[in-house]
């Protein structure tokens, strides 16, 4: 299925329905007075989280949503019938924004919420509520007010735990088949990685994490380059990042050079990315002969004056990736502990 993570919709809330204007008019009652009815309120507008969805993809093929107008009052003071209101689903992770001025509306962070992004119109009065006794036949109503109507820019970001980084090849999505549920396409090309995957860690029976896979960055991703940087925003929810980094490159200059390259993109893209706790996670150590592995890590941390957690993986053929996971679900149970 075709990721969609971003889509702009029109949402038409309902009218009010306009008073009536009537009198009673029965048998041997000659001054029966006003019993016009008021008019029920149109349906108003909502979103709401739901988890069976992941795309924006539905909202891609129906562009208009409008809600039913409510009824018009009626005679013998009956009132008109109130439309229901319109639920939209959408993906859990949706923000909304007004297409037309970029005020931001709302954020859908957790199945079940529910955003009202357009409101109905009130319903008009009928000619009963403006009798008194200085007034005993009114013929004054009031129309039903007019629903709102406005353009809609939802974004989706996937919420996950952890986000990973990297360039094209450096093993992210072997990463996440290894230790994850998820299969994201494995290939030994560029750019295998087409749209964010999921994968849900379990670390235990009780313990899990999610992790976010997106596409692989380039030089130049900030300013538009290559597939990663539509995808970018995706990482704004996670608690940490994993900067998975293709240890196996014949050159360690080039190595220290792809490090460097990431790190200008995302301050590039969003300096608060570095704010981020991001772990080095150096992969393919299958590839090198075992008392190569530590030294040449040992290097580069020194030349790049790394501070973060470092780890050695493989993830092809699951050497290290335990140690990893866990290291990862003691660091969030720590932080839900003292949240900054």
């Amino acid at each position: 299925m075709k990721f969609i993570d971003q889509v702009i919709i029109e949402v038409v809330a309902g009218n009010g329905g306009h008073g009536c204007m009537s009198f009673r008019r029965e048998k041997f009652i000659p001054f029966g007075g006003p019993d016009g009815g008021d008019g029920g309120d149109g349906g108003s507008v909502y979103l709401e989280a739901a988890e069976s969805l992941n795309t924006l993809i539905d909202l891609r093929y129906q562009r208009l949503y409008r809600a039913k107008g409510g009824q018009s009052g009626m005679g013998a003071m009956r009132t008109g019938k109130t439309a229901d209101d319109l639920i939209i689903a959408v993906p859990v992770g949706t923000m909304v924004y007004d297409a037309d001025t970029l005020e931001f509306i709302g954020d859908l962070t957790k199945a079940g919420d529910r955003l009202c992004v357009a409101k109905c119109g009130f319903h008009g009065l009928g000619n009963s509520r403006f009798k008194s006794s200085t007034n005993r036949a009114p013929r004054q109503t009031t129309k039903g007010g007019i629903g709102e109507d406005r353009r809609l820019k939802c974004e989706l970001k996937v919420l996950a735990d952890v986000g990973l980084l990297g360039l094209p090849n450096a093993g992210k999505s072997t990463v996440v088949r290894a230790i994850s549920n998820a299969t994201p396409k494995v290939a030994d090309y560029p750019f295998t990685t087409m749209r964010p995957h999921l994968g849900v860690v379990r670390v235990d029976e009780l313990q899990s994490f999610v992790v976010a896979d997106i596409p692989g960055l380039i030089e130049g991703a900030s300013e538009g380059a290559g597939l990663g940087h539509r995808f970018l925003k995706h990482l704004s929810r996670t608690a940490a990042l994993w900067h998975i980094v293709d240890v196996s490159e014949l050159d360690e200059a080039v190595i220290i050079h792809n490090i460097k390259t990431i790190e200008s993109e995302i301050k590039q893209y969003d300096p608060e990315f570095l704010q981020k706790p991001r772990w080095l996670v150096f992969n393919k150590i299958d590839a090198l002969p075992e008392e190569e592995v530590e030294p040449r890590i040992q290097r580069i941390v020194e030349e790049i004056q790394w501070t973060g957690p470092v780890f050695a993986v493989s993830a092809i053929a699951k050497v290290g990736t335990q140690a990893l996971c866990q290291s990862m679900m003691d660091y969030l149970n720590e932080s839900k502990k003292n949240p900054k």
